[in-house]
């Protein structure tokens, strides 16, 4: 299948892995990358830059076709060492960034030197046209059905893809809600040229996590899901677990005099405690509504390969027969 998105990422299909915290290791990468999709490391998930160097070499060990590297900005006391990430990443021949958070217009330089594609993720038209106007070659639109951080405009895809095809020039993928080959015709039906997937890729064979992860995105359904950290404007959708009821009663109870300091012990170190250990009440951590439609545990490229059947089977025999 063949898009603006396939042609500028230099890929068989228009997939694209999300970068997430202690998920996006070489493992799952290079089993995307394998299968005809756009694998992504996470670079914040490695402690270092030259962590990050070493994960960009195992993974290149794993696959030789393309993959990105995820780089988040994200507003801290104490930033991770951005300078020595992004030099990992173009030292490591990375050619494909997917930047989230703040906006990445002070590494654009850098990127573009080294002729590296830049995706950057987008919650709003208005921050895609922002990603446009500062030489983004692609954006990443996330619906609020997103896992993680769906912006505070709270508007679904159905609406926010269409809208991005009104305003933008460059291509772009649909993120959140993704899962198979209904969603990838509907998102390309939309004005998409790909789709980006999060949620649907932990619960496969290859993801590097413990298994009551994906046991429990399994289990879920579209409605347990919520939304923590709506009062500190750092919205994010995360699985219900005992950590999160806790989290949701603090904001409850202490309404808009909350501080970051007052939900450390919900959101601060569990990624590692849920994805390595399975602590799957620990706290909150990013799940999409897209549980819902998740019932099985695949192998990256069965997965792939099924939604790319699904898709085929939509547009050439399903959809032409009611024209």
């Amino acid at each position: 299948m063949r898009t603006r998105i396939t042609e500028l990422l230099g890929i068989r299909y228009p997939i694209v892995q999300g970068g997430m915290h202690f998920v996006g290791l070489a493992e799952l990468a290079s089993a995307v990358s394998n299968a005809g999709g756009l694998g992504i490391l996470t670079a914040l998930t490695q402690p270092s830059p030259a962590a990050l160097a070493e994960e960009i070499a195992r993974c290149r060990s794993m696959t030789d076709q393309p993959f990105g590297v995820n780089l988040t900005f994200l507003p801290a006391r104490t930033p991770p060492d951005y300078p020595g990430y992004v030099r990992s990443i173009i030292e490591g021949g990375i050619k494909v960034v997917e930047t989230a958070g703040n906006n990445p217009q002070q590494w654009m330089p850098m990127l573009k030197e080294a002729g590296i594609k830049v995706v950057h993720k987008c919650t709003s038209v208005r921050h895609a046209l922002k990603a446009e106007a500062i030489g983004c070659d692609a954006v990443s639109v996330d619906g609020f059905e997103c896992g993680g951080h769906p912006g505070e405009d709270d508007v679904p895809n159905f609406i926010l893809l269409p809208r991005a095809a009104e305003q933008l020039t460059i291509p772009f993928i649909a993120s959140g809600g993704m899962a198979d080959g209904r969603s990838l015709v509907a998102a390309m039906a939309l004005g998409a040229e790909g789709m980006n997937m999060g949620t649907r890729f932990i619960a496969t064979q290859e993801a590097p996590v413990h298994d009551n992860v994906k046991q429990a995105i399994l289990a879920a359904s579209e409605l347990d899901t919520r939304l923590v950290m709506r009062p500190l404007r750092n919205t994010e959708r995360v699985l219900n677990n005992a950590g999160v009821e806790r989290l949701l009663a603090k904001e409850k109870a202490l309404g808009d005099q909350i501080s970051f300091a007052d939900i450390i012990d919900e959101v601060g170190g569990v990624y590692p405690k849920v994805m390595k250990h399975g602590e799957m009440d620990a706290g909150a951590w990013s799940c999409g509504m897209v549980a819902g439609l998740i019932h099985d545990i695949p192998t990256v490229k069965e997965l792939i390969d099924r939604i790319m059947a699904e898709a085929q089977q939509i547009v050439r025999q399903r959809l032409a027969g009611m024209v």
